[in-house]
């Protein structure tokens, strides 16, 4: 590990998002920690694809926790409820859809809040984003600002003031194809990464769920090709809305 470096724990779920905030805090010089979870999700590929992303952009270590919020359901991601699909992006629903996961970020954040004070690392990076996003409560600046809030009220080495946590969203204002430009600029090989809700059998993107058209509009509007493989790669049509 580089001697001086400042420490950061960077919240990685495999997805572009996720990968493109690794970079942005690496660009910034800052000696990374991925965090990643098994939280009952329906597969295994978006954690796959953290532990390929963590390798190639070498992060310091990168850890996996078991956290089990499946138990809870609630969510297309966590429960018997089916994954939305939909045939053109102005089909995606303006309310929160049933792929949200309830408290997830909050619970992501707290165990990412518990390791950066045992790194002594001020800094946490989450991949959040306000403007093409599926509508998620805990992906908006308030609530990133009431959690910070929260953070240095409720560790030990903030209130003792010898470490002062900041949540960076570096992603919260930019549109998914300013996202994939910044990441392309900064060398996110994004084959790397998975972002399908729901999944083919052998692995690929299904093409047709909210966060592949999302993606798929990104690339679209980024002028760039999506470099993953689609069971369904037919591009999106109009805008979202």
């Amino acid at each position: 590990m580089a001697v001086n470096k400042k420490k950061a724990v960077v919240l990685l779920s495999g997805g572009l998002d996720s990968a493109t905030a690794l970079a942005v805090a690496l660009k910034e010089g800052y000696s990374c920690y991925s965090l990643s979870f098994l939280y009952g999700q329906r597969h295994r590929l978006e954690l796959n694809a953290a532990e390929r992303v963590a390798k190639a952009m070498g992060v310091e270590r990168h850890m996996v926790l078991d956290i089990g919020l499946g138990c809870l359901g609630g969510s297309a991601l966590t429960d018997r409820i089916e994954v939305p699909k939909y045939e053109e992006m102005r089909t995606l629903p303006e309310g929160i859809p049933s792929t949200y996961v309830p408290a997830r970020n909050t619970v992501f954040l707290a165990y990412a809040l518990a390791w950066a004070e045992v790194l002594r690392a001020p800094d946490i990076f989450i991949g959040v984003n306000a403007v093409d996003y599926s509508g998620y409560p805990d992906c908006r600046p308030e609530y990133i600002g009431a959690f910070e809030s929260m953070a240095n009220l409720a560790i030990k080495a903030a209130v003792e003031g010898s470490l002062l946590i900041r949540i960076h969203t570096p992603l919260m204002h930019l549109t998914k194809a300013e996202i994939i430009r910044t990441g392309s600029e900064l060398g996110v090989d994004y084959s790397l990464t998975h972002s399908c809700y729901d999944p083919q059998p052998n692995g690929l993107a299904c093409g047709q769920c909210a966060s592949c058209r999302l993606r798929l509009k990104g690339f679209q509007e980024a002028g760039l090709i999506d470099p993953i493989p689609y069971a369904n790669p037919r591009p999106p049509s109009a805008g979202r809305r």
